[in-house]
């Protein structure tokens, strides 16, 4: 018994260590990318991996664009549509996700996550899709670390050049050559609003780009725009 019990602690302590070493891991990424571009991240490996399923030749569309070269409109619709206290919280927008959960209560199901930037950012940086208690608290942990490492124009830098805007299309520069023919740096208003309101199913408005929810959903970030700050 006493022996078991020893093992058991061992195994505890063991754990323990492992798990402050992943941290410390995702840490030290998160630290360097404050100062040097992702070339990836463990979504568009796992999209990539999905596209060679299928095609073992595919690549992802994927081109790297400082802030400075990403439309003024793009950042102010992104912020509209997806988290409009972006600027202003610490990683969570706590009244968006009570709104969120009683939203999923009234519907029985899973039709709002109420996420927030960062919190997208940390799961498309490291993590999977999962709707797992461990993944959304490994999230957790993670969007806290981006916000104690990077500031808000860093993290919105990186989102929107990381972000899903198709199948195999990732970040603003891809997006914008895809669906409209120019750099990112060129979208106008318009433009903008739609790309933003893609973000929550980017692959299934890629096949629907006449929805009417698409340009109706359009319309009002684009009256939203105007009044957002951008870091």
């Amino acid at each position: 018994m006493k022996m078991a019990w020893k093992w058991a602690v061992r195994l505890a302590a063991a754990l323990v260590l492992l798990l402050i070493a992943l941290q410390a891991w995702y840490l030290l990424w998160i630290v360097w990318w404050k100062f040097f571009d992702p070339a990836s991240t463990s979504f568009m490996a796992l999209r990539l991996d999905e596209l060679r399923q299928k095609n073992p030749a595919a690549e992802l569309k994927h081109q790297w664009v400082p802030y400075e070269r990403i439309s003024v409109h793009l950042k102010r619709a992104v912020i509209a549509a997806e988290d409009a206290k972006f600027p202003d919280h610490e990683g969570f927008d706590w009244e968006g996700i009570q709104k969120a959960l009683e939203k999923n209560q009234r519907k029985g199901r899973v039709v709002a996550g109420g996420s927030t930037i960062s919190q997208q950012l940390a799961k498309n940086l490291f993590l999977s899709a999962a709707r797992t208690p461990w993944r959304k608290a490994q999230e957790v942990v993670i969007t806290l670390m981006l916000e104690a490492v990077l500031d808000k124009r860093r993290i919105l830098e990186i989102y929107l050049n990381v972000v899903e805007w198709g199948n195999g299309i990732f970040g603003a520069e891809a997006a914008a050559r895809r669906y409209y023919g120019l750099s990112a740096a060129q979208l106008g208003p318009e433009q903008a609003a739609r790309l933003a309101v893609m973000l929550p199913a980017p692959r299934r408005f890629e096949r629907m780009p006449d929805s009417p929810y698409l340009a109706r959903r359009s319309q009002i970030i684009r009256a939203r725009m105007n009044t957002v700050q951008v870091p």
